[in-house]
Order: structure tokens, then C-alpha cells, then sequence
């Protein structure tokens, strides 16, 4: 149990520390849940978690920017 206190404390913190810490929470509560039932490693899955989570949605903010580009503004009438 207190390791998982320790994770969830560890996402809190992740969303936190600033601005781009979009996907962090989501992230590590799930890495730190998958940490827990393989072989109680809770804390290590919620930092794992926190990274990769922050990894995908930076790739999803680029793959929408770049999408946001290649469409023509509307015609104007």
C-alpha cells in the first residue's frame, strides 16, 4: 500500500513541475499499476510511466500541429 501512495505521489508531482507535463499522470498511474503486479515495482512503473506518457503525447501535439498545417483554410464567402 505504501508504494502505491508513493506512486500517486510521484504522478502528482509529474503533473506538478510545469507546463508540459501533458500525459505524465495518465502515464504513471498506469506504469505504477503495472509496476505493482509485476513484482511489486510500483514506484519504478510510475516513473517509467510518466516518461512514456509525456513521450506519446508530445509525438500526438507534433502529429496535430503538423496536421493543422497541411489543411487549407476554408473558402471565404
Amino acid at each position: 500500500m505504501k508504494k502505491t501512495i508513493a506512486a500517486l505521489a510521484i504522478a502528482l508531482a509529474c503533473t506538478a513541475t510545469g507546463a508540459d507535463a501533458k500525459g505524465c499522470l495518465k502515464g504513471a498511474v498506469v506504469g505504477g499499476v503495472a509496476g505493482h503486479y509485476a513484482h511489486h515495482h510500483a514506484v519504478l512503473g510510475a516513473i517509467a510511466g510518466c516518461a512514456v506518457g509525456h513521450h506519446l503525447a508530445a509525438q500526438k501535439e507534433q502529429q496535430q500541429k503538423a496536421a493543422a498545417q497541411k489543411t487549407p483554410p476554408p473558402p471565404a464567402h
